[in-house]
């Protein structure tokens, strides 16, 4: 998905989150969960639909190689006109696009056309260059789910564009079903490689269940509360916040008095400086200006033609591309 703010924030990793973005401190309380409020992102125009983001925030930028969690609806496509982005490009970065209800189409300029359906992986590797569409299709009325983006590391953000699509078999246990799209947990593991270890999973959570997850130590991990209220390791979570576990917890509880449902996502720390704007993931202010110039030429003199270059042309496409917004009058900063 793209990131469609006409004018994208620059967040810079560090500076102190206000109330409403985060409101728990876990070295200051001992229960080793911080728990961050999204911010409301309006996507587009004026019909157009509003994500609930909480990574990057002002407080945390990356969990492990998680580096942007977009989470929206249940959107009435009949209200929003559902998704429509037209070509728009990305470098340096994976998409990982996962729905819980609702379909979306999509097509790329490595030659990849696919249907992102409930419960199945989309993962598509941008690396040196890629663009892309996302429509949902005619028979979608609600959309619901989240676009997660994943960083790559030096030795892979400048390869070949790729595409992966994975269907994780559901494993249960009392009171609770998992979906495992991304490395290993509760016995399942997605054979989808990644360039950095990755855990990425949907939970689901009967009314009163209690689960205990084992943890990779290494790892930091988020819990990405949709549905429900969940209580992670003593902490409670409400719905459409995220919990950050910091790396050294091995185990936690889920605690869950009516039904509900999470993503849970990990990895070590990325351990490498990013500057993210738009859609691009680099290393420096000026390697971002040269991405979006790059674009911007294949944008051309047209009437909404798309020409080739550094990010190709989406396979069937017949939309006008996404011209990239301006950059803000200062240098972009490292994320860490």
């Amino acid at each position: 998905m793209s990131n469609l703010e006409d004018r994208p924030d620059e967040v810079r990793a560090g500076r102190a989150a206000s109330a409403s973005e985060r409101r728990r401190d876990p070295a200051a309380d001992g229960t080793g969960v911080d728990v961050l409020a999204p911010r409301e992102v309006p996507l587009g125009g004026p019909r157009a639909m509003t994500v609930r983001r909480t990574l990057p925030s002002r407080e945390r930028s990356l969990i492990g190689a998680w580096c942007f969690l977009d989470h929206y609806g249940p959107d009435d496509v009949a209200e929003t006109g559902g998704m429509s982005v037209a070509p728009h490009p990305h470098t340096g970065l994976q998409t990982a696009s996962w729905l819980f209800t609702g379909e979306i189409e999509h097509r790329d300029s490595a030659g990849h056309h696919a249907v992102v359906r409930p419960g199945e992986l989309n993962l598509m590797t941008a690396g040196h260059g890629i663009s892309h569409t996302e429509v949902s299709t005619a028979e979608t009325t609600v959309l619901h789910g989240a676009q997660l983006w994943i960083a790559l590391p030096e030795d892979a953000r400048d390869g070949a564009p790729g595409f992966a699509h994975h269907v994780p078999e559901p494993v249960t246990g009392p009171g609770w079903t998992a979906r495992v799209f991304l490395g290993s947990l509760l016995g399942s593991t997605s054979p989808v490689a990644t360039a950095t270890p990755l855990l990425g999973a949907e939970l689901l959570l009967e009314a009163g269940a209690s689960l205990e997850l084992d943890l990779d130590a290494a790892f930091e991990h988020g819990v990405l509360v949709d549905r429900g209220e969940v209580v992670v390791a003593g902490e409670r979570v409400a719905r459409h916040e995220l919990a950050y576990l910091a790396p050294g917890t091995g185990s936690t509880v889920l605690e869950v008095e009516a039904d509900a449902r999470l993503l849970v996502l990990g990895g070590p720390p990325f351990g490498e400086p990013i500057v993210m704007w738009w859609n691009f993931v680099g290393r420096t202010h000026e390697e971002v200006v040269g991405f979006r110039e790059e674009w911007q030429a294949q944008l051309g003199e047209g009437e909404g033609e798309l020409a080739d270059g550094r990010f190709g042309v989406p396979v069937g496409n017949e939309m006008a591309p996404i011209p990239a917004p301006a950059l803000p009058n200062a240098r972009l900063r490292e994320r860490r």
